[in-house]
């Protein structure tokens, strides 16, 4: 089939390509010229794994093209996707200001039937909105359907993700939209759900919102188990083990961040509060996410007693591993608060540094070119993201590179009794500690 996804970002790049891998021809629209230009010279603007090739088979097998014209991929297309930012405001709501401004555009070009899917993140009622837009502004007087199709894609393994769905949501009212959706998806062989638009549009936030508990969970029994000598880890594999739980998403650490548990729980939080039907289960869970940065701060206050002055190494400045987001970081929030408090800040991430640098947020921190050289003379390390490569570091060659070898593990890479035999103060998240 002919696609076009307007918003060449995250969502947008990596949707194209997969469209563009099992057989659609794809063209992906965006406003911003220099990044058009970068992807048509062949190179990709964001790391994830395994979509650079993506990109580049298909653009060789000419079914994935690039373009800064609305115009040209609708007129190109079917089936045109909306895959643009809906940033938070300051209340928590969704800024749909792009959202509109890219329904007009629609609007404005069409000519004949299409199909206009929104894949961005957005309140429930929103697909009511873009149809009224798209209606207003439509002066050839084209018939179209609008449709949701929520994203399920984790930064990291989104390629998969896409590829290997666990399902696929179709928010619908029209049966011939419906069809061509489940044209699109065929290749993919997985389950498909039909729902009204509204259903579809709150199945996102209503996941990510209860992906987020868990996390919360584990983390206020994190505590718990702090305070009783109790291990988390052990916790939670029982916990996991009920097949109505599962162990996902039970990993105790210094909470969530990236662009979308934070957001699309406070947008969930307001909506909830617009419709007159406040959701404070999830203000509790944000309390404790935050909660969770403040303990690990807490522990490194008390242990190394004044921060001022203090070398400290940090490992981690993306969100997650095998990304390279750095946005709502716990990481770079980690490390804002200690060099507040007068600490040296030397810092390692694989692929997160350049957006760490230009973004200035750190500005001061020494940036380094291997994890290795971050501890050189460091009187702590702390682990923030859980990086593969930061469990395979030789710690012996880190206990000689440190001043003082006290490690504080945020996402508990480490065993307690290895870093005890090896001489390491160490410090992690929900276990005890072993002298």
């Amino acid at each position: 089939m002919d696609i076009s996804i307007i918003g060449s970002g995250y969502v947008g790049l990596v949707t194209g390509a997969c469209f563009a891998e099992v057989g659609h021809n794809v063209t992906c629209v965006d406003n911003d010229e220099q990044k058009i230009q970068i992807l048509q010279a062949g190179k990709v603007p964001i790391y994830e794994p395994g979509l650079e090739e993506l990109i580049h088979r298909n653009v060789a097998a000419q079914r994935l093209r690039f373009t800064g014209s609305v115009k040209e991929g609708v007129d190109n297309s079917q089936v045109v996707f909306i895959a643009v930012p809906t940033p938070p405001q300051n209340d928590g709501s969704v800024d749909l200001s792009v959202i509109e401004k890219v329904a007009r555009e629609i609007a404005g070009v069409l000519t004949g039937y299409r199909v206009i899917v929104d894949k961005s993140t957005v309140p429930v009622k929103t697909g009511e909105k873009v149809a009224e837009s798209i209606r207003r502004y439509n002066r050839h007087g084209a018939k179209f359907d609008v449709v949701s199709n929520p994203e399920f894609l984790r930064e990291g393994c989104a390629v998969d993700d896409l590829m290997q769905p666990d399902r696929i949501v179709i928010g619908a009212e029209s049966e011939h939209a419906v069809d061509l959706m489940k044209k699109i998806y065929e290749p993919f062989m997985a389950p498909i759900l039909v729902t009204d638009i509204n259903s579809a549009e709150l199945i996102k936030h209503a996941a990510n919102s209860f992906l987020a508990l868990k996390i919360s969970y584990i983390n206020a029994v994190s505590a718990l188990c702090q305070a009783s000598g109790a291990d988390v880890e052990k916790v939670a594999d029982g916990i996991g083990m009920d097949r109505r739980i599962g162990r996902n998403f039970l990993n105790a650490g210094i909470g969530y961040g990236g662009s979308c548990f934070p957001k699309d729980i406070a947008a969930f939080i307001t909506i909830s509060e617009q419709l007159g039907v406040p959701f404070t289960l999830l203000k509790e869970v944000q309390r404790i996410n935050a909660a969770q940065r403040e303990r690990f701060l807490k522990t490194i206050r008390d242990t190394l007693w004044v921060l001022r002055e203090k070398q400290i190494a940090v490992w981690g400045l993306t969100f997650k591993p095998n990304t390279d987001d750095i946005r709502s970081s716990v990481a770079i929030d980690l490390i804002v608060e200690m060099m507040k408090e007068g600490a040296h800040a030397s810092v390692y991430d694989p692929k997160g540094m350049e957006r760490a640098q230009a973004s200035g947020l750190i500005k001061g921190a020494r940036f380094c070119k291997t994890a290795l050289d971050a501890t050189e003379g460091a009187e702590a390390l702390v682990l923030a993201t859980e990086w593969p490569e930061f469990a395979s570091v030789d710690l012996a060659l880190v206990k000689q590179r440190m001043a003082t070898p006290i490690v504080f593990d945020g996402r508990n890479v480490f065993d307690p009794e290895t870093m005890a035999k090896l001489g390491f103060r160490y410090h992690s998240i929900g276990r005890p500690t072993v002298k």
